[in-house]
C-alpha cells in the first residue's frame, strides 16, 4: 500500500476520483480513503495545517495501514530564485526550520533523540527520483529536487525566506513535510514530498496563495497518479 497525505482537500478529492473500490475509515477525526489506483492499493488523507496535524496523520497512516511508502503532496513558497510560481519541488530531504534549542548550545534545526541529534530527514531516493521523473513530463512545468523546510508559520517576508535558504540550503518552505518526514524516518517508513510552488520571493500575498491552490492541485494530482502507476 502507498499512503498519500495531502495538504488540500481539493487535491485529495482529485486523487480519490481516480480510485476504484473506495471505502472511508476515520481515525482521530481524520478521514482515510482506501482504494485502488492503477491496480495498487492506496490510502488518501488530508492532514490539516501544521506540523502536529501532519505528524499525527503520518503516525496513524504508519500504524493503521503499514504502507510501503508515504507520499506527502501540497504547495509551498519559494526560498530561492531557482524556483518560481508553477514550478514543482521534489524533496531530497526535509528540515524543521523553526526548531530552535540554540539556548542549549545546539544548532538551529537540530532535534534531539535518545540515539543522537538529527537536522535533516532523508527522503527515499528511489521515490524522490521517480517522482521527479514523472513531474518533468508535465507540460510547461519546471521540476527541481532539493531540500524542503517546514515550520508552524506561514513565511511570507522575503528576508525571512532568504534566511531559511541561507541557513539550511532549502529551496521551498511549507508547514507539514518535515513533520511527516520526522515520523516516517523514526518509524522506518520510506517517504517522499512533492510541492507545487504557490508564491515566489516577490509574490507573497495570501490571495495569490488561495487562487494558486486550485491550479496547483491539477499538477500534483497528475504527478501523484503517474507516480503510483510507475511505482
Amino acid at each position: 500500500m502507498i499512503g498519500i497525505i495531502c495538504a488540500m482537500q481539493i487535491e485529495a478529492d482529485g486523487i480519490i476520483a481516480l480510485c476504484s473500490n473506495t471505502v472511508t475509515q476515520t481515525h482521530a477525526k481524520m478521514e482515510f480513503t482506501l482504494g485502488n489506483l492503477h491496480g495498487k492499493e492506496v490510502a488518501v488523507v488530508v492532514c490539516g495545517v501544521g506540523k502536529v496535524n501532519a505528524a499525527m496523520c503520518a503516525l496513524l497512516m504508519a500504524e493503521k495501514y503499514n504502507p510501503e511508502l508515504i507520499v506527502n503532496s501540497g504547495v509551498a513558497g519559494s526560498l530561492s530564485p531557482i524556483v518560481g510560481i508553477g514550478d514543482i519541488v521534489v524533496a531530497t530531504k526535509s528540515v524543521e526550520h523553526d526548531m530552535n534549542t540554540t539556548a542549549l548550545g545546539e544548532n538551529r534545526g537540530e532535534i534531539s533523540f535518545p540515539d543522537g541529534m538529527v537536522t535533516f530527514f532523508e527522503c527515499d531516493k528511489k521515490a524522490s527520483n521517480l517522482l521527479a521523473s514523472v513531474c518533468r513530463k508535465i507540460p510547461q512545468t519546471k521540476t527541481v529536487q532539493g531540500i524542503v523546510a517546514s515550520g508552524d508559520i506561514f513565511v511570507s517576508e522575503r528576508k525571512a525566506r532568504l534566511k531559511i535558504n541561507d541557513r539550511f540550503g532549502a529551496i521551498a518552505c511549507e508547514m507539514e513535510g518535515a513533520a511527516i518526514g520526522h515520523v516516517c524516518v523514526r518509524c522506518g517508513v520510506p517517504y517522499a514530498i512533492i510541492r507545487a510552488i504557490s508564491d515566489d520571493l516577490d509574490e507573497n500575498k495570501g490571495m495569490d496563495f488561495v487562487k494558486f491552490c486550485k491550479l496547483a492541485s491539477k499538477k500534483t494530482v497528475t504527478a501523484v497518479s503517474e507516480f503510483v502507476k510507475a511505482w
